[in-house]
């Protein structure tokens, strides 16, 4: 009787689900939900002005302390021209303060109102200039967009059919292919035994295990590498310890340093002032967050779509958490006096042997803030940048000259220390920048 050998198709048959399985989850899962997008109400126009011109001025001019919708440094604007007459508004925008000092009552109850607080006047904005940001004030809010579901679990496009139905039609045609591989298989076993057809006797190899045990040079050879690589391994593994590279803890307050730093070009020593005098950079109080968050209550459009889109994060609550930190009341626009500290999250820390001063670097020898810290500029989320290893310092020292622009305290030294090493420029090295009492005392 002829032997051959035969190739049972179930031992391709976890390949043959593996790729069904990955064809039909990736058809699902391009079912994408359609949202329903929100009508927005077209800008009205009022008192003859041109809403979106109004719009532009608005935000140009009075977007700082004003909303259209919510009280914010000053009212909101919503229908401003529904409470006060145009001529009033007029006198108040070019000049409010000489409003108030021609003793107008209402001029003056809003004065009072508003904690003494007197408005910038806007003498360059015209009568037809005020007429646009009034009628820009009748823009009503939009709703927001809401994704309508049906019952299925689908979206209610009109068109589309619910992605439950499309994965239970996949899910039957997946079983029916199954059940087909089983029947075909059977089918060839019963033909092959009809013919005469034998299987061919699996030959009994030597187990791997057996082999190795049996080969004394490659155990001696795989215990050599072994130790070899585990030493390896074990030397990276302390090396790394302390090394805290990439560290980005989540902050109870979210701050973004893409915005302010980035977008905002606030210089970094504004918030973390300290670092020019002190050895320490320091955490700014949330004092300095309010110099701005005072009259800055949401971010604006773009910025704050960017955020949700991009990062998930609802900058308008973040700034909420600081009101509720340092007490600020926004409808009153005052502070209650019920505090509550922030429990921030320290990210870079040296160990205790180790000094080091900002000042010295930041002052004295004039390193930019990005030179340790990274591209802060472009975080959304802090992080430490550099390994700040001792390795790490010393390079820097080896490899940075020493700035002697006004600075007369290096010069005597710097001048001596050239003619011995034979150079026009010193590195921090060569001025003692690698002595052990520098950095560890």
């Amino acid at each position: 009787m002829k032997k051959v050998i035969y190739r049972n198709l179930s031992t391709k048959l976890p390949y043959l689900l593996l790729a069904l399985v990955l064809t039909f989850s990736t058809t699902s899962f391009a079912q994408d939900a359609t949202e329903t997008p929100a009508e927005e109400t077209a800008p009205a126009t009022s008192n003859g002005g041109d809403a979106a011109v109004g719009e532009k001025l608005f935000k140009a001019n009075c977007a700082a302390c004003h909303k259209l919708y919510k009280r914010a440094t000053g009212p909101a604007l919503f229908g401003v021209g529904d409470k006060y007459e145009k001529e009033w508004l007029y006198k108040w925008i070019k000049n409010s303060s000489e409003l108030i000092a021609s003793g107008d009552a209402r001029a003056n109850a809003i004065f009072e109102e508003y904690n003494k607080s007197v408005m910038q006047a806007f003498p360059a904005l015209t009568n037809e200039d005020i007429d646009n940001i009034i009628a820009y004030t009748y823009t009503a809010k939009p709703e927001p967009a809401v994704a309508t579901v049906d019952g299925e679990g689908g979206t209610d496009g009109g068109s589309g059919v619910s992605s439950n139905i499309i994965l239970g039609g996949l899910a039957v045609i997946f079983a029916l292919l199954v059940i087909m591989l089983f029947l075909v298989n059977g089918t060839l076993k019963k033909i092959a035994a009809a013919n005469g057809v034998e299987y061919a006797p699996k030959e009994k190899r030597t187990p791997i295990w057996k082999a190795f045990v049996e080969n004394q040079f490659m155990v001696f050879v795989t215990a050599i590498f072994l130790l070899l690589a585990s030493g390896y391994f074990m030397y990276g593994y302390f090396m790394q310890v302390g090394v805290d590279q990439g560290y980005a803890p989540v902050q109870p307050i979210h701050y973004s340093h893409r915005i302010h730093a980035g977008l905002n070009q606030i210089d970094c020593k504004y918030c973390h002032s300290s670092a020019r005098k002190s050895k320490h950079s320091g955490i700014p109080s949330l004092n300095v967050c309010m110099n701005c968050h005072k009259n800055i209550a949401e971010v604006s459009e773009d910025t704050y779509a960017e955020g949700q889109n991009e990062y998930g994060v609802d900058y308008n609550k973040e700034i909420k958490k600081l009101y509720e930190a340092v007490g600020w009341d926004e409808t009153t626009q005052s502070y209650t006096g019920e505090e509550k500290p922030v429990k921030w999250v320290r990210i870079h820390n040296l160990p205790d042997f180790a000094y080091f001063n900002h000042s010295q670097h930041v002052t004295v020898a004039g390193v930019e803030c990005q030179k340790c810290h990274g591209p802060v500029e472009e975080m959304e989320i802090m992080y430490q940048y550099s390994p700040l290893t001792m390795g790490w310092c010393i390079n820097c020292h080896r490899e940075t000259n020493v700035n002697l622009q006004g600075n007369d305290y290096y010069k005597k030294i710097h001048d001596e220390l050239s003619k011995k090493y034979g150079v026009d420029q010193l590195t921090a090295a060569q001025m003692g920048g690698l002595e052990c009492g520098k950095c560890h005392y």
